[in-house]
């Protein structure tokens, strides 16, 4: 395969790769690296499936093997081992203080020096994530919106994970009622069922959020 051909098939793996959504990302991932990962991350999972991809490019044949000279000089140049080229392909592996920690420590960890809370169990992110905070390259702490009076308004994003199939019906039931978005369709059954429960004052706090089908 020439140099050409490879280029545009390596650019049109990447465009595809940006276009999947999660579930296929996390499919990909374990198929490249053979490791499984739930982060919410698209670039990294896109940067990580590449990366394996790539080390699989590089190493050498079986018949390439057999075909090396053979050096019997004693200042012959040692030929460099494989794994050597692909762990420089390769992100680090955890170590120093991250070595011997759990998934459930680094997201104590995580919680600590990010700010905010994660569901990732990808230690690889995690540990990521945390030498970025703590380098300061990363905004740390709640995220935060804008109030309508321009003041930060503290925000919590809250975890949702739904079959693909599921999804696809619950968005073509709330689009076939005219609502606009499905922000606008969470937070109006929330309020539908908050008041369903008789929390009438938390119900109240969504009553802007357009109850189309209330």
């Amino acid at each position: 395969m020439s140099t050409k051909t490879k280029t545009t098939k390596a650019k049109s793996n990447k465009e595809n790769l940006a276009a999947l959504g999660l579930p296929a990302l996390w499919e990909r991932f374990k198929e490249a690296t053979g490791e499984t990962t739930k982060s919410p991350n698209k670039k990294f999972l896109v940067r990580r499936i590449e990366e394996a991809l790539a080390a699989r490019v590089v190493e050498p044949a079986p018949a390439e093997e057999s075909q090396r000279p053979t050096r019997t000089s004693a200042r012959a140049t040692p030929v460099p081992d494989p794994e050597t080229t692909l762990t420089e392909s390769s992100p680090p592996k955890p170590r120093g203080r991250f070595a011997s920690m759990t998934i459930e420590e680094l997201q104590t960890k995580y919680l600590e020096v990010v700010g905010r809370a994660t569901g990732s169990d990808d230690r690889r992110y995690l540990i990521w994530k945390i030498r970025e905070a703590e380098k300061g390259r990363i905004i740390v702490g709640p995220r935060k919106t804008r109030a309508r009076d321009g003041e930060p308004l503290e925000v919590k994003i809250l975890p949702l994970r739904l079959e693909a199939d599921v999804a696809d019906k619950m968005d073509e039931a709330w689009r076939a009622k005219g609502i606009k978005n499905r922000m606008e369709f969470f937070r109006g059954a929330i309020g539908h069922y908050l008041a369903h429960l008789g929390a009438r004052d938390a119900a109240a706090l969504f009553t802007n959020a357009g109850t189309a089908g209330a």
